[in-house]
């Protein structure tokens, strides 16, 4: 149960599921501040297949569901890019008749805030509302950066897709980035999931920077056990990612010719996927054979088997706000080297979790031979430390009891000028501590 008076909360967003990623995320969210007694009200675009059993036992959570027609290989959504197009447009409308519902129930028993989540703009939200009650948002990425990205990397999206691709993409992200810019001036707290993803938004949308609370993802510890394994022979190192843009395919080649040049004897494993709108896969044919594999999309319900094999993770994105992979792996026993733009490895210790500059193919390869010398030495004391890391940073009771603590502030915030002008005494709560996590 929460510590302050539970609260009445309107959540828009994507649908949870039992699985990594973004839907995992959501799934762990709304089972811990259910955990502390919030009473939520989930408005969601999609149809309600496949709700986890687990939420559906909370009296203190409801589903509404949009009812989106959108629907896999029809005309609209048979190729990638008309894929993405039409999902962004299917989800504007199912979101725009969810904020109807939400302004009925609101009339009928008023929310505390509207809690948007994993995007800065929703058609969902209603205006009127806003006049009452704070809007918190908890965007997953920002437009503007993708687009940076997407501009910076146009050479190698060219290779890799059809020019008409990026052109559509780039269109698309250029309206998004705009309406970002003006929606976010009607964000009250803006929780970003790393001090690095918080800086980038500040300075691309001028957003307030005492509006904003750096609170990380949760990851479900119960999907993996905490590996205790001397190190392989040859060490796997592992690469969990989306096969696209900003995500540092290019120099994750590059590490592996250097590898083999120096006669590190180690084995390099890419897995995952590219998105509906950038594919990256041919730059992986210039991996070296010798020494390192594509092993293709993995299932999520396979991510933990394969994260008990590998010894290391590396991650070279050069923009990622918060990557799963690398708290999957810290909760698997795992070690991780990453660039300083993911956004997860903040405030986790150094000796499990290594970071370099983004772009520095040598920094990352000699990270990567130091992190397995510490392996090598006492593999047992790294995995027990990177799981130690996991439990202390990522764990949903500990992650939702931030978030509980800056939204029952927030709300004690709004209220009090209005107690005040009342001739009741008004009072300011200051957010915790939690709220402003060093970048080490």
């Amino acid at each position: 149960m929460s510590a302050g008076k539970p609260l009445r909360i309107a959540w828009l967003g994507g649908a949870p599921l039992e699985t990594g990623g973004a839907p995992g995320v959501v799934s762990e969210l709304l089972d811990g501040l259910a955990r502390r007694g919030h009473r939520i009200d989930c408005f969601f675009p999609g149809s309600g297949k496949y709700l986890p059993a687990r939420l559906t036992e909370y009296e203190n959570l409801a589903f509404i569901w949009g009812a989106s027609t959108w629907r896999w290989n029809q005309w609209y959504s048979r190729t990638k890019i008309t894929t993405f197009a039409t999902g962004l447009l299917f989800r504007a409308v199912a979101s725009v008749r969810l904020r109807r519902e939400i302004v009925k129930r609101h009339a009928q028993n008023p929310y505390d805030l509207i809690y948007q989540n994993q995007t800065i703009e929703s058609l969902g939200v209603p205006a009127s509302i806003l006049r009452s009650i704070p809007l918190v948002a908890r965007p997953d990425s920002h437009q503007a950066g993708e687009l940076r990205w997407l501009i910076a990397e146009r050479r190698l999206a060219f290779r890799c897709q059809p020019r008409y691709n990026f052109f559509v993409v780039a269109a698309i992200m250029a309206v998004r980035t705009l309406v970002q810019a003006v929606r976010i001036r009607k964000v009250t707290l803006l929780i970003c999931i790393s001090s690095v993803f918080r800086d980038h938004i500040v300075h691309d949308y001028r957003f307030s920077h005492a509006k904003t609370v750096v609170i990380t993802n949760p990851v479900r510890l119960e999907r993996f056990a905490g590996s205790r394994k001397p190190l392989a022979e040859p060490p796997l190192v592992l690469v969990p990612t989306r096969v696209s843009m900003r995500k540092g395919l290019e120099d994750v080649v590059e590490v592996a010719r250097m590898l083999r040049e120096r006669a590190i004897d180690v084995r390099v494993r890419v897995i995952g996927g590219p998105s509906t709108w950038s594919d990256y896969t041919k730059l992986l044919d210039d991996l070296p054979s010798e020494n390192a594999e594509y092993g293709g999309r993995i299932p999520a319900k396979e991510m933990p088997a394969e994260l008990e094999r590998a010894d290391l993770v590396l991650l070279a994105s050069k923009y990622d706000p918060c990557p799963m992979s690398v708290l999957e792996a810290l909760a698997a026993g795992v070690p991780v080297v990453a660039t300083s733009e993911v956004g997860s490895i903040e405030g986790v210790d150094r000796s499990v979790a290594a970071e370099v500059a983004p772009g520095d193919v040598e920094g990352l390869a000699r990270a990567i031979e130091e992190m397995l010398e510490r392996l090598r030495a006492n593999p047992v004391q790294i995995r027990v430390l990177a799981r130690a890391e996991a439990e202390r940073r990522f764990a949903r009771d500990v992650v939702c009891a931030q978030i509980s603590h800056a939204l029952e502030a927030l709300v004690e915030r709004e209220r009090a000028p209005r107690r005040g002008a009342q001739g009741l005494p008004a009072r300011s709560t200051a957010l915790g501590d939690h709220q402003a996590v060093k970048r080490s």
